[in-house]
């Protein structure tokens, strides 16, 4: 169908209905010391710098919602209820190339001149949509022939009204998130310390990186910071994975995986751990040790007993979970014990494993929530191992709950969601789990997966009920103490 034939076909609809026409009406201010991200009603997707461009006349488009900086804009008010919209990626306006009054002329970046195409004011439109209206042409911000691919055209047009006229805005850092924490975000792990949250993930570079936010939310666009680079040490080369930072007898220790190239299961990866000069989960880091001279995978520290466990995955006939003494945070102590193999059929699905062993403390209670399956297939899920007995190395004291405790959620949109980490709220009153996930069933084991967040709670038995994963691009209320 045509534009014309889309355009004529709804307005006839809204005319056989008795509705008329919308047409131009002030809409309530926004608040210029924030931060929006605009949700077009049609698509789904955001007003987003194409390609990350920061040149003038770089066009705008539509994209899948993510949160990063070329996403977010700020109202500058100009005056008679209009405003200029600021990236916070490019620091460059909202414009229409040429100030073109032309029908279909595309909305691209400039330098911020306060003319009048730069302009624009906001219109109500239903359900807490509103339109943005061009001072220079009076035309509305509008993506071209109705598309909801990424990358769309977004461009002026007659004020009609339409969905693909109408925009959510959502305000950042007021109280609210939503998922992705990371667009690309694989393996992530996130602390909140001293008034912030931050948050490591897989690079497969040599590189470790990690973001800092006072919010939830900011960490979509935060800058990474790289806090190591493993460029010329052993098994360092191009596949860092999987690392977490944990705070142990007053230092950070941040533990990770690494190998010789991009491959995920080649004989080269290890587990290795670093050590901060100080309080600061951003460090600097120094190189402390190698912990262990065969495959393992996805380091964690387990407290048990007074004492300190390492924990990872290896081969024991199928890739399980193990354990090692610990005799401080960077020496190994003892042989390494398997405490879980991939028994159960779900655990199966993809390709039989155990990995990502994570672990969960609550009441006395010790626990240990790991991935299951492979996560190169769309059922990668989260098991759950409880500590009965007094022994952690003996995998006898160890008891597996039968069924999964958080899996993929079709309707949601929600595949493979594995490799969680877990985290207070700033109050310290929440519980909330960071973990993966891919936004289709075909996703694969890649730098695709987003790292994302929810609370979850507890049952009766003193397990934890993490719910169904949620979808993203959902408002949710942001963890509990964070500052207004």
């Amino acid at each position: 169908m045509t534009r014309l034939a889309i355009v004529l076909a709804m307005i006839a609809t809204l005319l056989g209905s008795g509705l008329t026409v919308p047409r131009p009406a002030e809409a309530a201010t926004v608040d210029p010391g924030a931060t929006y991200v605009l949700v077009n009603r049609h698509s789904g997707k955001a007003l987003d710098v194409y390609d990350l461009a920061t040149a003038d006349g770089a066009r705008i488009a539509q994209w899948t919602r993510n949160d990063g900086a070329w996403q977010q804009w700020q109202f500058l008010d100009s005056g008679g209820g209009h405003y200029r919209l600021k990236s916070r990626h490019s620091g460059k306006v909202l414009d229409f190339a040429g100030s073109s009054m032309s029908d279909g002329a595309d909305l691209v970046q400039w330098t911020d001149e306060n003319r009048p195409s730069q302009q624009f004011r906001l219109a109500d439109s239903a359900d807490g949509h509103v339109r943005l209206l061009n001072r220079n042409s009076g035309k509305a911000l509008d993506v071209f022939e109705f598309s909801t691919a990424d990358g769309a055209r977004v461009v002026q047009w007659p004020d009609l009204g339409g969905v693909n006229q109408q925009w959510q805005l959502v305000k950042l850092g007021s109280g609210t998130f939503t998922n992705p924490v990371k667009a690309n975000g694989p393996d992530p792990w996130l602390r909140y310390h001293d008034g912030y949250y931050y948050l490591a993930t897989t690079t497969w570079t040599s590189k470790i990186t990690m973001r800092r936010s006072a919010t939830l939310a900011g960490l979509a666009s935060a800058p990474e910071t790289v806090v190591f680079d493993l460029a010329g040490r052993p098994n360092g080369c191009c596949n860092l994975w999987a690392p977490e930072f944990h705070l142990l007898d007053g230092r950070w220790y941040l533990y990770y995986v690494a190998g010789q190239n991009v491959s995920d299961y080649v004989p080269t990866q290890r587990l290795h751990v670093l050590e901060s000069d100080g309080t600061n989960p951003m460090g600097p880091y120094r190189f402390k040790a190698d912990l262990g001279n065969t495959w393992e995978l996805d380091p964690s520290v387990l407290q048990a007993n007074g004492r300190l466990y390492l924990l990872g995955s290896a081969m024991d006939g199928t890739q399980s979970l193990t354990i090692t003494p610990l005799s401080n945070p960077y020496t190994i102590s003892g042989a390494r014990r398997t405490i879980s193999q991939p028994t159960l059929p779900w655990e199966q699905q993809t390709a039989a494993v155990n990995e990502g062993a994570e672990p969960l403390y609550r009441n006395g209670k010790t626990m240990i929530v790991y991935s299951a399956s492979a996560c190169w297939g769309p059922d990668y899920k989260l098991g759950l191992l409880t500590f009965t007995g007094t022994d952690p190395l003996n995998r006898a004291h160890w008891t597996k709950a039968p069924d999964p405790v958080f899996q993929r959620n079709d309707a949601h949109g929600v595949f493979a969601p594995g490799h969680n980490g877990f985290f207070k709220s700033p109050d310290g009153k929440e519980d909330w789990i960071v973990y993966h996930a891919n936004n289709s069933a075909s996703g694969g084991c890649d730098m695709n997966r987003s790292a994302r967040a929810q609370k979850f709670t507890w049952n009766a038995d003193g397990t934890p009920n993490f719910g169904t994963p949620v979808p993203l691009g959902v408002q949710l209320p942001a963890p509990s103490g964070e500052p207004g």
